[in-house]
């Protein structure tokens, strides 16, 4: 930073790129930002952040309020409900003043079947401190945990840190018997491993040049990492790898996936040199994925499904898939667990979350019921297999998040811990709302909302609609306490849950990608026009937000209807989607095709992304204040694209206020201290606030 308090928003120098592609060129002269390490690229970023400083300095004491009341309100030093696996009560634990959790665990003593939960969150009596993030990440910028798994016998923890945001990270082993952190050092790794049975063989993974995760990787501890070995490459650049260790620890578990198509892969965990099993080969268009239970295999599947069904196949010769929940349209299954007596599945009817129980050897099978009319709900930490009881989370808009535990014989849900929430928060002085807007096509698009009890409705509120809208990813209720800053100054906080996200099913994403992604946008302003016709807001008491995709959603609608908003956030911006699309050599590029389509190789994918791309269609027409939020090591929405897309704001339609605020040391969830994310949201509900005022 400079002494000088800048007059003016920078001007980036222009540079003309010219691509051509399927007959067309276009002259790109931004893209020089996009070179990461040229000294010009971080003076042009600083020079944002001192610009962004000084255009919102009259909101540092609003910002400092906010962050007060985040504090105050939180319970600094707190426990979470500790899980049981084999002999110990592991849970983590904040300490008033740290940045970090500190990973603990707890011998479970005779007679003990409740976890212990102090209500003071002060650590539990005779606890063994396995990893304190405090300590870890003392003297960075940022910190952040990749992998923590404790080995089956509970011996060793392999965890993986990142120092820089880049979620790069290194893999080390400690022998939780002595305390001693063994010479075993991985640089390089993904998130994700699998420990052996015997805990002597780590499985992890690595990224290719592209930053996917493609090859799987054994560890014996002790040994040099030059001595690991490959135990499975994906060649297909479509397709990420995960690997996980089976809750029974009978199996480990290789996954790739593309977006649309998935294959399993096994190795009996008592065998970790074995050769992985192919459970079933791929075909594309079809999605599965495998829980082992006993003698079976649990298959989740779409083949013929579209909103997936459950199987289940031999687990010694895998073959045909024997149906246990058949098809239902309208009920996605989402995910299935496996315990010792039953199975759990977490499914969505009419946008709304919910939880299946199955008794093995029975068709008896019934869904737990919750209270509210609009909640999220679902499975939480559960590593034992032998149990009867299930760990759920549940929150909604008014509610805080809550920890439940579900006996699966008796039926009885007990509710182990609901975050604090201090300074007198009462729930009945808010009210959650379910609303449905009508899209340009006809389409019913539901909207969540939140305000205090007795909000008016005559268009006088301002309002914050969010969006995000891709990947299938459902933007179920969820509790914040930041969020009751805005709340408690009269603003009303409303979720559009816009097609190419999962509320409703699966044709509720598919109808919102590849060449029907219009629809995600076109959503998202039909929701914000009904806002305003209902009378909730009015266009010019009205901010919209997103992040990622969403980032994408929010420069789309700013170029779309510029006149519904007051003010846009946008943050960590998939905003030169085609440029980024366009280039392989990009991180995660090819493994997107299968969400946005493949302009290099189709003309009409190319001309459907550039029609809608929010960089490729600035406009000299009046946009809202926009805000976008980036950070220097983004690994999946790199810096270049909202710095880019703020400079070609300010150069074509320069009578609008632009800011663009760059960490310059984190990734793509911003800030890793959870001090420091709450300045950052802080930062961005002052500014938030500040378009409802200025």
């Amino acid at each position: 930073m400079t002494t000088d308090t800048p007059v003016s928003a920078p001007i980036a120098k222009r540079v003309p790129t010219e691509r051509t592609h399927h007959g067309d060129t276009v002259t790109d002269e931004y893209a020089w930002l996009a070179k990461k390490d040229d000294p010009e690229t971080i003076a042009y970023l600083t020079a944002e952040n001192e610009w962004t400083e000084a255009s919102t300095a009259h909101l540092a004491s609003l910002r400092e309020t906010l962050f007060t009341e985040i504090r105050d309100r939180t319970q600094e030093t707190d426990l979470s409900v500790p899980v049981r696996k084999g002999g110990h009560w592991y849970y983590t634990r904040t300490v008033e003043g740290q940045q970090y959790g500190i990973h603990c665990r707890r011998a479970i003593r005779d007679g003990e079947t409740d976890p212990p939960i102090p209500t003071d969150g002060a650590p539990l009596d005779g606890e063994e401190i396995l990893l304190d993030g405090n300590v870890l990440g003392e003297g960075h910028e940022f910190f952040a945990l990749g992998t923590f798994d404790v080995s089956p016998d509970g011996r060793r923890l392999a965890y993986s840190t990142d120092f820089s945001g880049d979620e790069r990270f290194t893999l080390r082993v400690k022998d939780l018997q002595t305390g001693e952190l063994l010479g075993d050092e991985v640089p390089d790794v993904f998130y994700g491993s699998a420990w052996s049975a015997d805990g002597s063989s780590l499985f992890y993974l690595t990224v290719d040049e592209a930053w996917r995760p493609y090859r799987v990787w054994r560890h014996q501890v002790g040994s040099p990492s030059s001595d690991d070995v490959t135990v499975y490459e994906e060649t297909d650049e479509r397709f990420w790898v995960g690997v996980e260790l089976t809750r029974s620890e009978k199996f480990i578990v290789i996954e790739s996936h593309s977006k649309i198509t998935s294959e399993v892969r096994v190795i009996p965990a008592g065998n970790p040199t074995g050769e992985p099993a192919v459970i079933a080969p791929r075909r594309q268009g079809v999605e599965y994925s495998i829980e082992h239970h006993g003698h079976r295999f649990l298959v989740l599947h779409n083949d013929g499904a579209e909103d997936f069904a459950l199987a289940y196949t031999s687990a010694d010769r895998p073959g045909d898939w024997v149906p246990m929940i058949e098809h239902s349209p309208g009920t996605r299954l989402e995910s299935v667990d496996a315990f010792a007596n039953h199975v759990v599945v977490q499914l969505r009817t009419d946008g709304l979350t919910g939880v299946r129980v199955l008794t093995a050897g029975s068709t008896d099978a019934y869904d737990i019921d919750f209270p509210e009319p609009i909640y999220s709900v679902g499975l939480d930490s559960n590593p034992e297999y032998q149990t009867n009881t299930v760990r759920l989370r549940y929150t909604s808009l008014v509610t805080p998040d809550s920890v439940y535990d579900y006996d699966l014989v008796t039926r009885e849900l007990v509710l182990r811990k609901r975050k604090p929430v201090l300074g007198g928060y009462d729930p009945a002085g808010y009210e959650q709302h379910r609303g449905w807007a009508l899209a340009d096509d006809g389409t019913r698009v539901p909207i969540s909302l939140v305000c205090r009890a007795g909000t008016p409705r005559d268009g006088s509120a301002p309002c914050l609609i969010y969006g995000y809208g891709s990947y299938e990813i459902s933007m179920d209720p969820w509790f914040s306490v930041a969020r009751l800053s805005l709340l408690d100054r009269g603003v009303i906080f409303a979720v559009a849950h816009v097609r190419g996200g999962g509320e409703l099913g699966r044709h509720w994403y598919t109808d919102g990608k590849m060449l029907a992604k219009k629809n995600t946008f076109t959503d998202f302003v039909a929701v914000a026009r009904h806002l305003v016709k209902t009378n909730w807001t009015a266009a010019d008491r009205l901010v919209a937000r997103g992040g990622s995709a969403g980032g994408l959603l929010m420069g789309a609608v700013a170029n779309l209807a510029p006149d519904a908003f007051a003010g846009i956030v946008a943050q960590v911006p998939f905003v030169d989607a085609l440029n980024t699309i366009l280039d392989p050599s990009l991180p995660l590029t090819v493994t997107e095709w299968e969400e946005w389509g493949n302009p290099l190789a189709d003309p009409e994918v190319y001309a459907y992304m550039k029609s809608y791309g929010p960089y490729e269609n600035v406009a000299d027409h009046d946009y809202p204040a926009i805000l976008a939020v980036t950070s220097l090591n983004d690994a999946r929405v790199l810096y270049h694209e909202p710095a880019k897309w703020i400079a070609k704001l300010r150069a074509v339609a320069p009578g609008g206020t632009y800011l663009l605020k760059t960490e310059m040391g984190a990734g793509h969830g911003g800030p890793s201290g959870r001090y420091d994310s709450w300045r950052e949201e802080a930062f961005v509900n002052a500014w938030i606030l500040d378009r409802f005022t200025g």
